[in-house]
């Protein structure tokens, strides 16, 4: 275990934002981990740094979790249960699984980041959540340095949200990620988004693990920029959940304003979602450049570092948006991406 000094961020972060870190090291072990917090518990965690925006330098121990391996716990005719390490890649983990014919993660192919970070959002995409799949989740207690395990129940599951975002947010670190996934009699998801009209183009009638993966790759590839190319945290917005009876004034304001319909236990009136990227569009940003940050030309979700914004430039550009889609909608954005400020 090597504590190094004054080490820089940049390529820790998706967003390829400069900012330094006072002191550094790279986990690779629980026994290291467990040792790390014998020592000091003060820390600042890294995993793939791909929903995180750094505004200003790490004062604090920054600890890159950096723990790999994936392993079989048991298996059946139908399903498999696998646990994967928290510094494992996610899309190489769902590569992985495609190529072994595990399917339920299919749909989320190509989102950035480690498995590690993956339970603490909830990472969704078209359709799929990863909460669908996770059994449990394992991570070490900062203040005692014990070995923990939290169900799927434990987790506290939300749209983008857990309870690692919540009560547990700075008191535990994750270490590994169990998932169960099918063997056979996959249940493929290709309504939501352009899945089906991808598959269509490529005239597959049958899909496989593989053509939706590949379909959810292309069409990524299509809106989303490749943070190697530039700099960005993916979505940076949550899609807005709102009541049935403001978005029918909305509708009758913007008859075009495209919804998904809510379906949640324990809620009394009915809900709608309403895609971020749709209101940041039509409040005038999509593609505008203020200076090197911005808002994608393609993806109006997406907020980009052309080359050497300031994290700061690009959250007061999320908060302009944030107040103008307000002002237009009445709705406010809420900011998916972890900030550092």
């Amino acid at each position: 275990m090597n504590i190094q000094q004054n080490i820089s961020l940049k390529n820790y972060n998706t967003f390829g934002i400069t900012a330094n870190a006072k002191r550094f090291v790279s986990i690779t072990s629980y026994y290291d981990l467990q040792h790390l917090l014998k020592l000091e518990k003060d820390l600042f965690l890294i995993s793939g740094g791909s929903n995180m925006l750094l505004t200003k330098d790490i004062e604090k121990l920054v600890v890159h979790i950096n723990i790999k391996g994936i392993s079989i716990d048991k298996e059946d005719d139908i399903f498999v249960y696998i646990t994967v390490n928290a510094g494992e890649n996610w899309h190489d983990f769902v590569l992985f699984c495609i190529a072994e014919n595990y399917g339920g993660i299919e749909n989320l192919s190509l989102i950035p980041g480690n498995v590690g970070t993956c339970p603490i959002q909830n990472i969704g995409a078209y359709g799929v959540e990863v909460k669908d799949t996770i059994t449990k989740v394992e991570a070490i207690e900062i203040e005692t340095g014990k070995r923990v395990t939290f169900s799927n129940e434990d987790c506290q599951f939300g749209y983008r949200n857990s309870i690692f975002k919540n009560a547990l947010k700075g008191k535990v670190i994750l270490t590994a990620v169990s998932f169960k996934l099918t063997k056979k009699n996959h249940q493929l998801n290709t309504s939501y988004g352009a899945i089906e009209t991808e598959l269509a183009l490529k005239n597959v009638t049958q899909p496989t693990l593989k053509d939706i993966s590949n379909a959810v790759i292309t069409i990524r590839k299509s809106k989303l920029p490749d943070p190697k190319e530039i700099g960005n945290s993916g979505s940076f917005f949550k899609n807005p959940v709102i009541s049935k009876e403001q978005f029918l004034k909305l509708q009758k304001k913007y008859p075009n304003i495209p919804f998904y319909n809510v379906i949640s236990s324990g809620v009394e009136k009915p809900q709608v979602k309403v895609p971020a990227g749709w209101l940041v569009e039509q409040s005038g940003f999509k593609g505008k450049r203020f200076g090197d940050a911005g808002v994608h030309e393609k993806q109006a979700l997406v907020l980009v570092n052309y080359g050497n914004a300031s994290g700061e430039e690009i959250y007061l550009l999320a908060k302009k948006i944030q107040e103008t889609v307000l002002q237009k909608f009445e709705i406010s954005l809420e900011i998916e991406v972890n900030v550092i400020a």
